[in-house]
């Protein structure tokens, strides 16, 4: 199981979810008054931080949509995946496989609000395009995205992910006392990890290393 976590904006965040045993650090991109986008300098400090850890992997998550500017930003900070966490268009997937090398794996985000997904009609054509993996996210009622806290159903990620041929990670409310609640999500073979933001953050607002080595515990070994 893969943990990711997300939005990262110090060298000390860095370090402190690497030694707590994390595998995948999110650092955010064009995501527009997101309380942790950095410039693209400040990306690539901080992926260059993550691959000094030995551990971590770092992904762009960014809600842009110019494919050549998200293959050049992805170039320069070196980082190994690029996350989709837009409704970005099938499309704009076929041009962005075009401009990456091989090695960097494309997410796209599926986003459920209540009992639906706006993208499940375009899965395939996310697949054909060149999508490797998804992660599945819960929207809030009045449309925002992307680290809500808000927890997704079991019972909807499961039956959304029968409907991939990709693998798959899980977000949305995700804690340390909550993983019995995903028990069909969890058995699903295509699952393939987590992506969690908001329990991992101390009172100052920045990732926490001990909130994420209980997180780690928590889902590694339960």
């Amino acid at each position: 199981m893969f943990v990711k976590i997300c939005g990262a904006t110090t060298a000390e965040e860095v370090r402190a979810v690497a030694d707590a045993g994390a595998d995948l650090l999110g650092l955010w991109h064009g995501v527009s008054r997101g309380r942790a986008d950095l410039p693209a300098g400040r990306l690539a400090e901080l992926a260059a931080e993550a691959r000094a850890t030995g551990r971590l992997r770092s992904v762009l998550v960014t809600f842009g949509s110019d494919p050549t500017a998200l293959a050049r930003i992805a170039a320069g900070a070196g980082t190994d995946w690029v996350q989709l966490h837009g409704y970005q268009r099938p499309a704009l997937v076929r041009a962005l496989r075009a401009e990456l090398p091989e090695r960097v794996h494309i997410v796209k985000v599926l986003h459920v609000r209540g009992g639906s997904c706006p993208e499940a009609s375009l899965i395939r054509a996310y697949e054909r395009a060149g999508t490797d993996l998804f992660l599945l996210d819960s929207a809030t009622a009045d449309g925002r995205v992307g680290s809500t806290a808000h927890t997704l159903d079991d019972t909807t990620a499961a039956a959304l992910a029968d409907r991939m041929e990709r693998s798959f990670l899980l977000a949305g409310g995700l804690r340390p006392d909550n993983r019995d609640r995903f028990g069909a999500t969890l058995a699903h073979p295509g699952f393939l990890g987590i992506d969690v933001d908001s329990a991992v953050r101390g009172d100052a607002g920045l990732l926490d290393g001990a909130r994420t080595a209980d997180l780690v515990r928590a889902w590694k070994t339960p």
